[in-house]
């Protein structure tokens, strides 16, 4: 795998369907998809419809994936599936198990990459500079470039083109009366441009310009003159296909013969003038709907039952029918599917089931019951409906209050045909004619089908649910803000339902794709999920690197990202203007891109975690207010500025930056923008220069945008400094330049709101190397304003003050500037302002200061040997100590030394005389080791959480830093050196800005963690080097519980045994054995006299030692515990010997089960029965005996174990009583046990048979040590049967035990064992788990058999 190629993990749960959560990835990346332990053990399968190689892509074709096994064999803890991710777009993946289709799925999102300039060079979306342009204001084709170049010389490199299409009636950008047909208006007399011609001048923008270009796409209607939609009637919501909608049809034409009769005066005697201007007006008009409109059109009679037809049916069928009722059904109304007057109906099976005659004279009162329910039914719909109408007047009142009479609105003036009460809602194509005979046309199906809904939106609606289908009451209760020029389009479930809009549409997307970069969903919300998927699949098969924005009003992430999943959706359309003060404008920064200042390099291979969507970061968009009329023209620089540094794309609309001080309306504007001319004054109107408005300064603030996200700065960092001054930093990881903009935003305009003049100094870390830029809103002497008839003007008189690229000293905003230090190693610059007046932006570049830069690019050339990502930025290291020339890798530790290294609990640090790091007002580490910092380093670093109280510790001092290398130091020997490495390493790391030593503490401890697993797994076998990542993970435990203390565990082997390891005792200065013994749990069993218990010990030394390859340490552990046999057992609690503790009957017998373990699995293992032991007990009652004093080999020790097994067992432990074990009777101190010389049984071999029937244990006893090991099968409780029977004739009893896994499904070991190693700091298996595997308190949190029995099922398996 190359160092640089990003790998992401998914991990696959059961039952997790993750629709609504957001993964991007880019091209280039692998996604690997591995199964978690909840699917770990099952037959899982992953199917994805990303094409195969070669193939097209089609989003209802799914492949399955194979699975890979890096190791060569079947491993659910290391397989994987793999995606190589080439094609940009949205995908879909589900898994399922054996026949289960779907167990879980989500989508993956694979941003699009843009090239541009005629080197076709990438443009990384977060340098993204767009503006919206507009189309129908920019002239002819041929003036185009003129009123373009504006864009190019303020420093966009986007244009957002609204659409291009022949506009309806209205005018309005996104009403299209053509939608494959280039507006004719683009041109001139004796021309005729076409789409040829557009792409020409896209493409040449792209060239010479470096600029990209996209437009709209309008799905989700069409103008209401377009003549396709008149010949297919069927595209649209029409009274025929869509019968639901024929109430709100009535209304609507009743509300417009209101209109009328209102503009022709025929109300002004009840109140109601043309002109509407005050609150009793409005209650006049409420008044006409209650009193004329509601009673006239009964709406309700749709909704309800014609009474005595169906009490006539109903009497037929009683008078033939009669059942038994169960009581527990209920009528209702059947809604009628045509939606005709009186057409509803209800269940006459069901009605006579409630209704039960009891003969002929009872019929009459049944029916009456049967009326008197249809009464109330149609009384339920009556209310039912009123509620209808009264929140249609509601709905009424407000668009007309808004219209008309707020000061916010735009005052429409008297009540017109042409301006009407309230926007109507469907089409009405033919001559008007009286009420009464405008809804006979309901019922003739030629006139009805031209009857089309219009579009608009729903405010607080779903965004997943149609508002024209059944079901939805929109449109009766008038809840749509409607969009009176444009038709909403139907296209059913799929191309099948309405052949022809399918068609054109995807002409018309194929159309746009051919010539633009990317397109901007309009009006995506409302936009059918399917219909988007399906033309946008089509534009990605004429454009693979579709870029597609959209803006989305669903008040909701989770939907948002049910939209940016489905669709693909590159860039969520955000804009500052919603902010309402500068501390929600700065939150916004922080929220769309970038990680903290100081965030922890990530590995290229990790997780997938999920994202938000990317942002496109507007000051303002297009269809929004002007921000002058609700700020301040003073604002729109720092405003700007403030957006310019987010660590996303970026832009504006045209206007913005010329002060154009009303919204450019996308209906009714049919002015066109200025063109550029370098020399232009600020008047005359129609061209503009570097001096119109903030132009100079939006250049500036461009090519500083593009130069932060080309150069890597991708760290932000966001300071309230006051009420109204937001700085924005960004950081580049590599180099660690930083640039800090300070923006002084004026919400409020300065000539009539007191700013204060006291403005806080700032304190920049580093050393500040220019000024990139300082800018001020200033007023000029240019006249006022005037709105130019031809042009789209801005404000002539204000203007921005510029200075670039300039010295501190040279500033006219700074006052002074003073270096001031925060400890060794932070110098701080002391900004005092001048003139940071209100409107105005400065900018510094701030590097380390020279010491720092230095020592941090050194720190990086010692970091390469981890990871080759710290060349950038390194800096060779002249006069390196001796420790570092040397590659950490190199270093010659023991896996004894790792167990110090890496481990150790803090019981086994106090050992030692120190113990684990304790974080104040935090917690303790778990371990002093390495990875008692990594474990909590895990958590912190995927969500670079800075503010966690482990990055402040190590912020505040060098405390934990002098811990991790002084401890090691203390050790001396080999484990001193590498404590050296990390003091001279460290040494650098002290010594930089206090903000940066998070990440690169945790740079350094990952590179020697990772170089110390890489060392131990060569030091180990080659099952775990060959083996999982999930075997190598279990390894460890043989390094975790297998130490060297300060004293030793283990009793004295003998010294006439070879290849045993001696120290220097520091006391004593005499020679001693340190040889490595097992803990049997952490933290309760890891230290002292309670470190080693017999039981615990042989049950994992297979597992921890043996399957490890460390059998060198393994004999050393089965000699010692035979040193101290005493009444044919080895102790329970070991107690270094001396304190042992014989009260366990078992842990001998997996004593000798390891002994034959040792035998098989290690070369020449046999060898280990004639090793010499050193009795420290040689008879029941000796004392304690010296080393050497009373040796024997190992079978000797075997054969007496066993000796006196047969013979019977029988003793009082010694020290008997409450100073041992104050919970103990008596009676549970004597341990005996007795050989039934009738007991038989009966052993079954892998290999083969053997029988010890009617043979006593003597007997078999009497024969050589040689055949001990045979016997040992017996009681090989990990690989074979054991039968007893108590009798020679009658049928045996039987105990069977499994053998050694080969009966338990290994990938349910992995489930289970995986979920504890994710879940546990301590990077173990518990002793205990509470029900379902929830956490027991008083367990060791990892024990030494729960490790190793899982280790040995893998190896067995």
């Amino acid at each position: 795998m190359s160092p640089s190629k990003q790998i992401r993990v998914l991990v696959l749960n059961d039952m997790e369907k993750l629709d609504r959560t957001l993964f991007r990835l880019e091209q280039g990346f692998e996604l690997q998809f591995r199964l978690g332990p909840t699917l770990q053990g099952k037959n899982i399968h992953v199917h994805t419809n990303y094409p195969a190689q070669g193939e097209q892509f089609d989003r209802h074709r799914f492949r399955t994936l194979d699975w890979i096994n890096p190791t060569g064999r079947e491993d659910d803890s290391d397989k994987f599936c793999s995606l190589e991710l080439q094609i940009a777009g949205s995908y879909q993946y589900y898994f399922g198990q054996g026949d289960k289709d779907k167990s879980g799925g989500g989508y993956i999102v694979v941003d699009p990459m843009l090239r541009v300039g005629a080197d076709n060079h990438v443009l990384p979306l977060d340098c993204i500079s767009i503006q919206t342009y507009l189309a129908k204001c920019l002239g002819p084709l041929d003036e185009w470039l003129d009123r373009l170049r504006v864009a190019k010389e303020t420093g966009y490199n986007m244009i957002h083109f609204t659409p291009l299409q022949t506009l309806g009636e209205s005018r309005s950008c996104y009403s299209l009366a053509d939608q494959l047909e280039l507006n004719p208006d683009f041109s001139p007399p004796g021309q005729n441009y076409t789409w040829t011609d557009v792409g020409d001048l896209v493409e040449k923008m792209k060239k010479e310009w470096d600029m990209l270009c996209i437009t709209d796409v309008v799905y989700n209607h069409t103008a209401a003159n377009s003549v396709w939609i008149q010949k297919h009637p069927e595209c649209g919501y029409n009274l025929l296909n869509s019968p639901h909608l024929r109430p709100a049809w009535v209304l609507d034409r009743a509300l417009w013969h209101v209109t009328c009769d209102i503009a022709d005066g025929k109300y002004a005697d009840r109140g109601v003038p043309a002109l509407l201007q005050n609150e009793h007006h409005m209650n006049s008009i409420r008044g006409i709907f209650w009193q004329d409109v509601y009673p006239k059109t009964k709406l309700w009679e749709f909704f309800q039952v014609k009474v005595e037809p169906l009490v006539e049916k109903f009497r037929t069928l009683l008078q033939n029918d009669n059942r038994f009722t169960d009581g527990k059904k209920q009528l209702k109304i059947i809604q009628d599917p045509q939606y005709n007057r009186f057409g509803c109906t209800v269940d006459l099976n069901t009605a006579l089931e409630i209704f039960v005659s009891n003969g002929p004279g009872a019929i009459e009162d049944c029916c009456n019951w049967f009326r008197k329910r249809l009464e109330e039914l149609n009384a339920e719909q009556f209310k039912e409906v009123n509620y209808h109408q009264e929140q249609a007047t509601n709905c009424c009142m407000g668009t007309v209050s808004y219209e008309r009479l707020a000061d916010h609105g735009p005052k429409l003036g008297p009540v017109t045909r042409k301006h009407p009460l309230v926007t109507r809602y469907f089409t009405f194509p033919f001559k008007e004619s009286p009420l009464e005979q405008d809804l006979l046309l309901m019922d003739q199906p030629d006139k009805a089908c031209h009857f089309l809904a219009h579009n608009g939106w729903v405010m607080g609606d779903d965004p997943l649910r149609n508002f024209a289908e059944p079901g939805s009451n929109v449109y009766i209760r008038r809840e749509l803000i409607c969009w009176g020029d444009s038709v909403k389009l139907r296209y059913g479930k799929g191309p099948e339902d309405c052949p022809y809009l399918w068609a054109h549409m995807q002409k018309y997307t194929e159309i746009t794709a051919k010539y633009f970069t990317g397109v901007r969903l309009d009006n995506c919300h409302s936009t059918p999920l399917h219909v988007a998927e399906a033309m946008l699949a089509a534009a990605r098969a004429v454009r693979p690197n579709l870029y597609v924005i959209a803006e989305l009003f669903t008040g909701s992430e989770l939907i948002d990202n049910v939209f940016v999943n489905r669709l693909g959706i590159t860039s969520l359309i955000r804009e500052a203007l919603s902010a309402g003060d500068s501390h929600e404008e700065g939150r916004l920064v922080y929220r769309y891109g970038g990680e903290p200042v100081g965030a922890f390099l990530q590995p290229s291979l990790r997780p997938l975690v999920p994202s938000i969507a990317h942002a496109m970061f507007l000051d303002i968009t297009h269809d929004n207010e002007c921000p002058i009329q609700i700020r301040s023209a003073f604002d729109s620089l720092p405003s700007s500025a403030i957006v310019s540094m987010a660590c996303c794309a970026t832009g504006s609309t045209r206007g913005y930056d010329e002060f154009v001080p009303h919204q450019i309306s996308v209906v009714s504007e049919e002015r066109f923008y200025q063109k550029w001319n370098p020399q232009a004054k600020p008047s005359p109107p129609g061209e503009v220069s570097l001096q119109s408005g903030i132009i100079a300064g939006k250049l500036a603030l461009n090519r500083l945008h593009q130069e932060l996200a080309a150069k890597g700065f991708s760290q932000v960092y966001v300071d309230q400094v006051d009420e109204d001054i937001v700085a924005v930093t960004r950081h580049c990881p590599s180099s660690h330049q930083s640039v800090v903009a300070v923006c002084r935003t004026a919400f409020k305009n300065p000539k009539h709101h007191k700013y204060s003049d006291e403005v806080p100094p700032m304190f920049i870390p580093g050393k500040i190397e220019e000024v990139v830029l300082e800018a001020r809103t200033v007023e000029r002497q240019a006249g006022s304003y005037m709105k130019d008839e031809k042009s789209i003007n801005g404000l002539p008189g204000l203007t921005v003050e510029i200075k670039e690229h300039i010295q501190l000293k040279d500033s006219t905003v700074v006052k002074q500037a003073g270096v001031t230090s925060r400890g060794r190693s932070e110098f701080v610059q002391e900004i005092v302002f001048e003139r940071l007046t209100p409107g105005s932006v400065i900018a510094f570049r701030v590097s380390l200061d020279p010491t720092a830069q230095e020592l941090v690019g050194i720190l990086r050339t010692h970091l390469i040997q981890f990871n080759p990502h710290y060349a950038a930025g390194s800096i060779p290291d002249k006069n390196a100590p001796e420790i570092l020339k040397t590659p950490l890798k190199e270093s010659k530790l023991t896996l004894a030394d790792m167990n110090v290294l890496m481990f150790r609990c803090d019981e086994e640090e106090k050992e030692d005389g120190g113990g684990c790091y304790s974080i104040p007002g935090w917690t303790t580490l778990k371990y002093g080791g390495l990875q008692g910092l990594l474990s909590v380093m895990a958590d912190i670093r995927p969500k670079n959480d800075l503010g966690h109280p482990f990055c402040d510790n190590l912020r505040q001092g060098d405390w934990m830093i002098d811990y991790v290398s002084s401890r090691l130091v203390s050790h001396g020997g080999t484990l001193g050196e590498v404590g050296q490495w990390f003091q001279a390493m460290f040494g650098y790391l002290k010594h930089i800005p206090r903000y940066l030593i998070p990440c690169y503490f945790d740079a350094v401890l990952v590179g020697a963690y990772t170089t110390a697993l890489d060392a131990s797994f060569k030091l180990m076998s080659s099952f775990v080097q060959q083996g999982s990542s999930f075997v190598r993970q279990l390894a460890l435990g043989s390094i975790q519980m297998c130490g060297i203390g300060r004293f030793p565990a283990l009793p004295p082997l003998s010294p006439a045994l070879t290849d045993v390891p001696y120290r220097t005792n520091s006391i004593t200065q005499q020679e001693q054995q340190f040889c490595v013994s097992m803990a049997a749990g952490l933290p309760h069993f890891s230290a002292g006299i309670f470190r080693c218990w017999g039981r615990d010990t042989f049950i994992a030394l297979r597992g921890l030692l043996l399957v490890t390859g460390r059998h060198l340490e393994a004999r050393n552990i089965i000699l010692s515990f035979a040193g101290t046999l005493r009444h044919g057992l080895i102790p329970n609690l070991l107690g270094e010997g001396v304190s042992a503790r014989f009260n366990c009957r078992d842990a001998v017998w997996w004593w000798l089960q390891c002994i034959q373990d040792y035998s098989t699995i290690v070369p020449n293992g046999t060898s280990i029965l004639q090793c010499p032991v050193s009795r420290m007990y040689p008879t029941d009652d000796s004392q304690p005996q010296a080393p050497g004093t009373v040796d024997q080999p190992l079978y000797d020790v075997i054969h007496e174990a066993l000796q006196r097994h047969m013979q019977g067992i029988e003793f009082r432990e010694r020290n008997a009583g409450p100073q041992i074990d104050r919970n103990m009777r008596d009676e549970g101190n004597v341990l005996k046990g007795t050989f039934h010389p009738k007991m038989h049984f009966f052993c079954v071999s892998k290999r083969q048979e053997v029988v010890l029937k009617n043979q006593k244990y003597p007997e078999i006893l009497e024969k050589s040590w040689k055949y001990s090991l045979q016997i040992f099968k017996c009681f090989s409780l990990s690989k074979e049967k054991i039968y007893f029977d108590s009798t020679h004739t009658n049928t045996p009893y039987t105990t069977t035990i499994p053998q050694g896994g080969a009966n338990l499904n290994g990938r349910a070991v992995h489930g289970f064992s995986c979920l504890f190693f994710l879940r546990s700091p301590w990077k173990g298996l518990p002793e205990l788990t509470n029900e379902n595997g929830q956490y027991c308190s008083f367990s060791c949190e990892t024990q030494a058999w729960s490790i190793a029995t899982v280790l040995e099922v893998l190896y067995d398996l």
